[in-house]
């Protein structure tokens, strides 16, 4: 079973909304769209699904040119951020509604509708109509009938965006084992970073309407192949920072400098963009030659267990991820150290030329 696009692309009134994509997606598997809003994630969806036409290109299902086939004639099952039931149908019928279509018999549908309903923990709500739900309990109906279809294509769109953190953090560990038994097709958009990794699979990075990277989850994060898709798989976006490399020396601003070894040894002298993600900034130095930058404190934002910081660094903006919680002063100059092997380098183009030293040891 397989999902195919061949040079599919969607131009709406004059303007790319998806640019000619290549993409295959085989039976079992997980797939993640990463991108944020408006970089094309629920407009690739609806291609896969049948629900718009291609401007050009085809979608191959096991192999057959289904692009002029309507939805409701494919094995698609689709779940949006803004959910959508029957209000007139019970919990239950809403649940229960894609097996009674298919003509299954009530025996299966009960025992698939209470194990469905029993793990989005919706059992004791089976007798109620949507609009007696909260809207998290709503989201959960949708999803419950869109696991009960038996669909081999299932394209599930931020779907627990409006869920409480709890159970939002419970389904995002369930549904890839749910969906992975189906043996079905999972296609998953979301705009965090951290959900792409918590799910698995493989990722599909986003930005205006282009797949820039698609692979493992693990290797697209660790081995972005451009800078673009290093920004779109990080939250707060990665840092950038003008460097340049001569001999065995990499030399960054503020006169820092660090030897070029391991990935960047082989580099050409010349100009370069370093990038390093939030979370490797530290205002403390926990390793050996980390260098250091002298930057001023803008804002702090507060998680609880974490602090962003944003910083300007020579009119440009940083953003660091502390941990722990800090009593910084707004305006003042604050010192923050990188260590050399979290850094990426990538061409004036923007193309990756040297992962950092520990994605590949990673």
């Amino acid at each position: 079973m397989t999902l195919e696009l061949k040079g599919v692309s969607k131009v709406v009134n004059g303007q790319t909304h998806i640019h000619p994509t290549n993409l295959t997606l085989n039976k079992g598997t997980m797939n993640v769209l990463l991108g944020p809003t408006l970089s094309g994630k629920t407009s690739l969806m609806r291609l896969m699904a049948g629900l718009d036409a291609p401007t050009t290109g085809q979608v191959f299902w096991e192999g057959e040119d289904v692009t002029g086939i309507r939805v409701q004639d494919r094995k698609v099952a689709m779940v949006y951020q803004q959910f959508i039931n029957y209000p007139t149908m019970t919990v239950y019928d809403n649940i229960a509604s894609p097996m009674r279509i298919l003509g299954k018999s009530k025996t299966e549908i009960d025992t698939a509708v209470r194990k469905a309903a029993d793990l989005m923990q919706l059992s004791p709500l089976l007798d109620r109509k949507p609009l007696e739900l909260s809207g998290g309990q709503q989201q959960r109906c949708a999803l419950a009938r869109a696991l009960v279809k038996d669909a081999g294509l299932v394209l599930l769109d931020e779907p627990l965006a409006n869920l409480d953190y709890k159970l939002r953090e419970e389904l995002r560990v369930e549904i890839p084992k749910i969906f992975e038994e189906s043996g079905s097709i999972f296609v998953y958009a979301t705009t965090e970073p951290e959900e792409a990794l918590l799910l698995g699979g493989s990722t599909a990075a986003l930005w205006e309407g282009r797949v820039t990277q698609f692979g493992p989850t693990p290797t697209v994060y660790r081995q972005p192949v451009d800078a673009t898709t290093a920004r779109v798989f990080s939250d707060p976006p990665m840092n950038f920072l003008r460097v340049s490399k001569t001999g065995t020396k990499i030399m960054f601003g503020d006169g820092q400098t660090a030897p070029a070894v391991g990935p960047m040894e082989n580099l050409a002298d010349g100009r370069y963009l370093a990038g390093f993600r939030p979370n490797h900034v530290e205002i403390i130095s926990h390793s050996a030659g980390a260098m250091v930058f002298e930057t001023r404190l803008v804002v702090t934002e507060l998680t609880g267990s974490e602090t962003f910081v944003h910083l300007d660094h020579h009119n440009e903006r940083w953003v660091g991820l502390i941990h722990g919680v800090h009593d910084l002063e707004l305006g003042a100059a604050l010192p923050v150290y990188l260590d050399p092997r979290h850094v990426y380098i990538f061409d004036e183009d923007g193309a990756l030329v040297a992962p950092a030293s520990y994605a590949l040891a990673a």
